[in-house]
């Protein structure tokens, strides 16, 4: 399909060869002369009525081009590219007609011409001609190259605009198809690389994942200074043990969905899910100007906003102070998270909130951390040995429909 013009213009200049040997065959009765001029006028004929049979023949075939190229295109060009084009309209345009008129000149000059009205209307005619046929294939041979590129670059500006489900139709078999087959290509990259972007946000964070396209990924961490809320769902054994999972994956879901719409209001990062807790994280990656202060109003609201809506209790601990935040593991599989003391402190303060009303605690380091307007909103509670630690840890709570005490749940202390 792709060199059926080809083949149109054998048969058109077939019969154009053939006119030419015939009549000047013929002519060659009177003279050779009289049968050369007539056999080379015929053969300057049939080169136009070629060039113009193939520059309407490749124009009127595009769209059963298109359907040949719909599932890849050749490696290298089959139809005539940019420069062929350009020369065939010039040849038809310029060369021949300018060519036919020098040639009635030599003979003028010559002598074998006469100087006649008759022979001046001759060039008059042959001017006329290459001025309407070679402005109509300059025109055809122009638009044959114009019209694909301008399809690539109505597809280009929609690209800019943040499209990528375009697609230029692959309508020409030369470099011009190439580049229109290399734009979706291009396209389909792009399309792949967003929905791999998309993907890896989803599972690391938008932050991390904008980060990491920016600067690049390599092992290693910098000391920043964050606050930690960890959340963990209370009875998760028995939930799983009791109920269907399928249900219990749709209760976490739910849960998970508040955790993450309420850290993000805060300008927190939920860094991570632990199967039935999440570990958020405040000034890391993205700087905040009180980190404490906005974990424990994100820990505030979460606590009230979990008991309302959520189909699962949960416990919440925050803590703040210096983290090594960075890629932690190897150079063929990473993560970017935070370790340090305040997540250890934030985890241990979990399990203890699990065992009051509200299912909340604060570190009293959080709390010295946090901006006045956020401190006013907690008080001391006492101090605590933490699991796994040697030094008693300060708690806070919220002020906010709380007792002075903190109030163990029956049962549990």
């Amino acid at each position: 399909m792709l060199r059926n013009p080809f083949a149109q213009v054998k048969v058109v200049a077939t019969f154009w060869v053939l006119g030419a040997v015939l009549f000047g065959a013929i002519n060659l009765y009177f003279s050779a002369e009289i049968g050369a001029d007539v056999a080379t006028g015929i053969f300057m004929g049939g080169l136009v009525t070629s060039a113009v049979s193939y520059l309407l023949g490749e124009r009127a075939m595009r769209p059963v081009t298109a359907r040949a190229l719909e599932h890849g295109v050749p490696l290298n060009p089959v139809a005539p590219g940019v420069i062929a084009r350009t020369v065939i309209a010039w040849a038809t345009a310029t060369a021949i007609p300018v060519w036919a008129i020098v040639d009635v000149c030599i003979g003028m000059i010559n002598g074998d011409t006469p100087r006649t009205v008759a022979t001046a209307r001759s060039i008059i005619f042959l001017a006329v001609v290459g001025l309407v046929v070679g402005a109509l294939a300059m025109v055809m041979a122009a638009k044959s190259i114009a019209e694909p590129i301008r399809s690539v670059r109505r597809a280009l500006a929609a690209v800019e605009e943040g499209r990528t489900d375009v697609e230029v139709e692959v309508n020409d078999a030369s470099e011009v198809g190439l580049l229109q087959a290399g734009f979706n290509r291009m396209v389909a990259g792009l399309r792949e690389r967003e929905r791999l972007r998309d993907l890896f946000g989803l599972h690391v964070g938008e932050d991390v994942a904008r980060r990491a396209l920016e600067e690049g990924v390599e092992l290693g961490g910098e000391v920043r200074e964050a606050a930690v809320l960890f959340v963990d769902v209370v009875g998760s054994t028995s939930l799983a043990a009791q109920t269907d999972p399928q249900d219990v994956v749709k209760r976490l879901n739910v849960f998970f969905g508040l955790v993450l719409k309420v850290v993000r209001q805060h300008g927190g990062w939920v860094n991570k899910f632990e199967g039935d807790a999440a570990l958020c994280v405040f000034g890391v990656p993205t700087s905040l100007s009180d980190p404490a202060g906005c974990a424990l109003a994100a820990a505030r609201e979460l606590c009230v906003r979990l008991e309302a809506e959520s189909p699962l209790e949960a416990g919440i601990g925050v803590s703040a102070g210096e983290v090594v935040a960075g890629n932690i593991g190897a150079t063929d599989r990473l993560e970017y998270t935070v370790i340090g003391d305040p997540v250890n402190e934030a985890a241990r303060l979990t399990d203890v909130a699990k065992q009051y009303r509200p299912r909340l605690l604060a570190s009293g380091r959080a709390l010295g951390r946090a901006a006045p307007e956020e401190a006013a909103h907690w008080r001391i509670g006492g101090e605590q040995t933490l699991t796994g630690r040697s030094e008693p840890t300060v708690l806070a709570t919220p002020t906010t429909s709380v007792s002075d005490t903190l109030v163990p749940e029956r049962g549990l202390l």
